[in-house]
């Protein structure tokens, strides 16, 4: 299954738009807030994917959560804006929360800033901005084997982390 990770659009979701052409066969999209009216315009335009949304410091409206979890293809996902986790001071609420939730993968936004590793075979990703970098995030996981493979675009500096 073909994930793609968007967060921090910030009233611009025509990077998003080109992902999701770009990217055409991803199944879900995973948005990590600051951006909830263009994500919804992207679900109107994309309606064929199963979306999972939460709230950022910047959505002062909307119903979203602040947090979320899922599980998809066998693999529990949270997905959090990450200013409640406090992730412009460091990862490690974040990390905790994942490792207390029994998360097999850890999306978070907040701080406009790519990051992508694999902590106690724990796969975290920030996406970073879609708005103003036009950067995303794009998930593999192996349905069959369950091995998870993550990358960043549009230049991944670092090669796809890979979990099996």
């Amino acid at each position: 299954m073909k994930i793609l990770v968007f967060s921090d659009s910030h009233q611009n979701e025509n990077n998003m738009r080109i992902a999701m052409i770009k990217h055409k066969k991803a199944e879900a999209v995973f948005f990590c807030g600051d951006g909830h009216r263009d994500i919804a315009e992207i679900q109107r335009q994309f309606p064929d994917k199963q979306y999972f949304i939460v709230r950022g410091n910047c959505d002062w409206s909307g119903d979203y959560p602040y947090l979320l979890t899922v599980t998809l293809c066998g693999k529990k996902i949270l997905l959090t804006h990450g200013h409640i986790q406090g992730v412009k001071q460091g990862l490690e609420r974040l990390f905790y929360l994942g490792k207390q939730e029994k998360a097999d993968i850890v999306l978070f936004g907040h701080t406009h800033h790519q990051l992508t590793t694999a902590e106690s075979r724990m796969l975290i990703m920030n996406p970073g901005s879609v708005g103003f970098g036009g950067q995303y995030g794009l998930i593999d996981i192996d349905e069959k084997t369950g091995k998870i493979t993550a990358l960043e675009y549009p230049d991944s500096q670092y090669g796809p982390v890979v979990i099996n």
